[in-house]
């Protein structure tokens, strides 16, 4: 019997020390393992934080360009309400001016808008029973100072517009109302009136 306690025990010692060793691998395998884990575990969390970085710099930098454009457009926005209300209140003054300015500024639209000095002047029903006489003879001697013939006529019917006037020489006609005038105005001085206006 003792040769097969010797055999066992030898079986046993063998079987323990490959148990050991085989233990003692895996352990070392499970270290490797974990250490490579931990290493990627380390590496997808600085990549998942830089690309929260990135994705939160875009975004800030989207939501920058878009707070910078209703920016703009409020400002765009603004400058059109002001520029809008100075030609409104150039059109109200206008109108209000003292007879004696508003006949010299309809007679100097007359005198500038005549080609051939036989046109016809075509006034608003108002203007025309107010001042029609003054301006028709102003414009005249203006453009007789100009050096050309003063025979302007005024038309008889009033326009159906405010303010202004029309000058009409047959089928040919110029546009001198203050709406045409104004509207013209803001075209060409809309941006210089907003820069102005804004600084």
């Amino acid at each position: 019997m003792k040769g097969i306690e010797k055999i066992t025990a030898r079986i046993e010692a063998e079987a323990a020390a490959d148990a050991a060793r085989i233990e003692e691998e895996a352990a070392a395998q499970c270290g490797v393992i974990r250490s490579e884990g931990e290493a990627k575990a380390k590496e997808s969390y600085w990549q998942k934080v830089q690309e929260g970085v990135k994705a939160a710099e875009d975004r800030v930098q989207r939501l920058a360009k878009a707070a910078d454009m209703e920016s703009r457009k409020s400002i765009l926005n603004y400058k059109q309400i002001l520029v809008g209300e100075a030609f409104r209140l150039a059109e109200e003054k206008l109108r209000a001016l003292p007879e004696e300015k508003y006949v010299e500024f309809l007679a100097g639209q007359a005198a500038r808008a005549a080609v051939t000095g036989r046109e016809e002047i075509v006034l608003d029903e108002k203007d025309l029973a107010a001042c029609g006489g003054k301006v028709l003879a102003r414009a005249n001697e203006l453009l007789s100072a100009a050096g050309k013939t003063g025979g302007l006529t005024l038309s008889p019917e009033a326009g159906s517009f405010e303010g202004g006037l029309v000058l009409r020489d047959g089928d040919i006609s110029v546009n001198c109302t203050i709406g045409s005038l104004m509207t013209q105005a803001r075209e060409e001085m809309a941006s210089q009136v907003a820069a102005d206006l804004l600084s």
